[in-house]
């Protein structure tokens, strides 16, 4: 993908791309597809920060900005914004490439999900120090 500066300057988490599969009759991607990919990238700087398990305790904030088409490919931000004992808040945008001649990115989605380190009987648990 090229770079636009519409991208935020952080690390990519996912990258996908929705499939028919994935889309109603019009090729309009499911809100819910999209909400479970959100969970996939969110969980996955907070699955590090927790260094193992983690379950999703609460979805803060979601919402849905452009539509979503068959064959835009979607990038994922993920960013810890905040820490608890045993939780962690994720903020993740969703930047959508339109699969067309232009090079046009949109945001697609913006959601704030908060995740707790679960042990082994998935209790909670307390986050690792860090350094």
């Amino acid at each position: 993908m090229t770079f636009s500066p519409m991208l935020p300057q952080k690390s990519c988490a996912l990258r996908v791309m929705p499939q028919p599969s994935d889309a109603n009759v019009h090729g309009d991607v499911f809100g819910g597809w999209i909400m479970a990919q959100v969970d996939i990238a969110g969980s996955i700087p907070a699955s590090r920060r927790a260094n193992g398990r983690v379950a999703t305790v609460a979805v803060n904030s979601f919402v849905f900005k452009q539509p979503v088409f068959v064959g835009d490919l979607l990038s994922f931000y993920a960013e810890i914004v905040k820490t608890g004992n045993t939780s962690i808040t994720v903020d993740v945008e969703v930047f959508a490439q339109r699969m067309s001649l232009s090079e046009e990115v949109v945001k697609v989605t913006e959601a704030t999900l908060t995740y707790v380190a679960t042990d082994r009987d998935r209790r909670p648990r307390k986050l690792p120090e860090l350094g």
